[in-house]
């Protein structure tokens, strides 16, 4: 496969994209509700969720620099293997999740943004004129994204290092003392689940690999480097929180961010951080439809899903089949208010489930790969391999086994994991069987790979 992409990205964009994911509004009220659970517990379990996902970044630094293409996980898994395991992993742990996850998080935005600054206009037109806006700076070229994502991305984190340190500074007097559960084994660990969403979502920076200039060294510092960002400013953050709002009340609250904003700073602070959540859904939704079609994009070049996929756009070398198809699936979603049901939080996790069973393989991908290539080229090699690839699988299938604390939902999270992953698998077998006519499980030589 030639690179038809422009190579713009320098390190300041694959950064941004990298902490981008991390800022979502979603992202902020499991940081908002992992403290009103866990109190100071859920700090030290964020450094161990942190941890986790550099394990992750490792893996995925390793396989993109051996691998250089857009389609990452599919990539990857059809060398190590196979196409079938390769096309379950990539379609449930990421096209399905973010189908879900987007419109929830514009949904999200659109009520916050009605209530604080504009009554007149309905949740749903505010959703939907904010994926139409993203969608059209993704057309216009990854130059045009990348502009997009550092300024969104720095107002996001601005704003939540001048929260968290007026709470570090402040003094919250009206607060009567907390009484906070107490730091060890028995209530760290049953929060590490929860804290693993603060930090999931940084490999988007390797659907960029094809467009970034220097991938080498830009790829695995822009992951390591974003996750260690956003430990330092979330910690920050939780510890604010945590000195200025009740624990009850941050736990029961489904916007704690803008809790948390108004006890530190008062009306204006509410306001200003209400306001916030439209940088921070831009900041999610522009990663998302960056990444996502670059995925497809792979996937199509090696036979994986139809072949429209593939085409990028003759002036602004963009995906934009995929671009165009994703926002459209969002929008209706958006549109029929799924986002809106009851069930809306059960499958969020549930194909959450799904991106932790591929991190599990990305992480098993490594270890064959060093295995039968063990002389290949590697830009990047895991420090300390296999302990981090270990670590990692023994902590993601922790995390999946403690999805959820309410078990009525964590079995609903369960159900709707095996739909996904079970229509999937249907795609996946009916595709290698009658249209690519491949061994599911017959891993696909790395120099017919390289050259898809």
């Amino acid at each position: 496969m030639a690179n038809e992409f422009q190579k713009v990205l320098g390190f300041p964009s694959l950064l941004a994209t990298a902490a981008g994911v991390f800022v979502a509004s979603t992202t902020l009220v499991s940081l908002g509700q992992g403290v009103g659970v866990g109190g100071y517990s859920f700090i030290v379990a964020m450094f161990i969720a942190c941890t986790l996902m550099i394990f992750q970044a490792f893996s995925f630094s390793e396989l993109s620099l051996m691998l250089p293409r857009a389609g990452t996980v599919s990539s990857y898994t059809e060398i190590a293997l196979g196409h079938f395991p390769a096309i379950v992993a990539t379609l449930s742990g990421y096209v399905i999740v973010q189908l879900l996850a987007g419109p929830a998080e514009l949904s999200v935005v659109g009520i916050i943004l009605n209530q604080l600054l504009f009554p007149g206009l309905s949740p749903k037109l505010i959703a939907l004129m904010i994926l139409a806006l993203f969608m059209v700076l993704n057309l216009l070229g990854v130059d045009v994204f990348a502009d997009f994502q550092i300024v969104f991305t720095l107002i996001v984190l601005g704003s939540l290092c001048c929260v968290g340190a007026a709470g570090l500074m402040g003094h919250p007097d009206a607060l009567p003392p907390q009484t906070m559960p107490p730091i060890g084994t028995a209530t760290v660990l049953p929060l590490v689940a929860l804290a693993v969403w603060c930090f999931i979502g940084v490999e988007f920076v390797c659907p960029l690999i094809e467009e970034s200039k220097n991938p080498t060294r830009h790829i695995p510092l822009a992951m390591i480097g974003g996750l260690v960002l956003m430990l330092v400013i979330q910690s920050v953050h939780a510890l604010a929180a945590a000195r200025y709002v009740p624990m009850a009340k941050l736990a029961g609250s489904p916007t704690p961010y803008l809790e948390i904003a108004m006890a530190v700073m008062g009306r204006a602070g509410y306001y200003w951080i209400g306001a916030m959540s439209f940088f921070a859904t831009g900041s999610i939704m522009n990663v998302l439809l960056a990444g996502v079609p670059r995925m497809l994009y792979g996937m199509a070049h090696a036979g994986q899903v139809p072949s429209l996929f593939k085409y990028l756009h003759p002036r602004f070398k963009t995906p934009w089949v995929g671009i165009v198809l994703l926002a459209s699936a969002m929008a209706l979603q958006v549109l029929l208010g799924v986002s809106g049901t009851g069930t809306i939080v059960a499958l969020i996790v549930a194909s959450a489930f799904s991106w932790l069973l591929a991190y599990m393989i990305v992480h098993i991908d490594l270890i064959v790969l060093r295995i039968k290539y063990p002389r290949l080229s590697r830009p990047f090699r895991t420090p300390g391999y296999p302990v981090p690839q270990i670590l990692g699988i023994a902590g993601t299938l922790y995390v999946m086994a403690n999805i959820f604390p309410d078990p009525v939902l964590k079995a609903q999270i369960y159900k709707y994991s095996l739909i996904f992953l079970g229509g999937t698998a249907v795609y996946a077998f009916l595709w290698c069987k009658f249209k690519m006519k491949k061994g599911f499980f017959r891993p696909e030589p790395y120099e017919e790979a390289l050259n898809e």
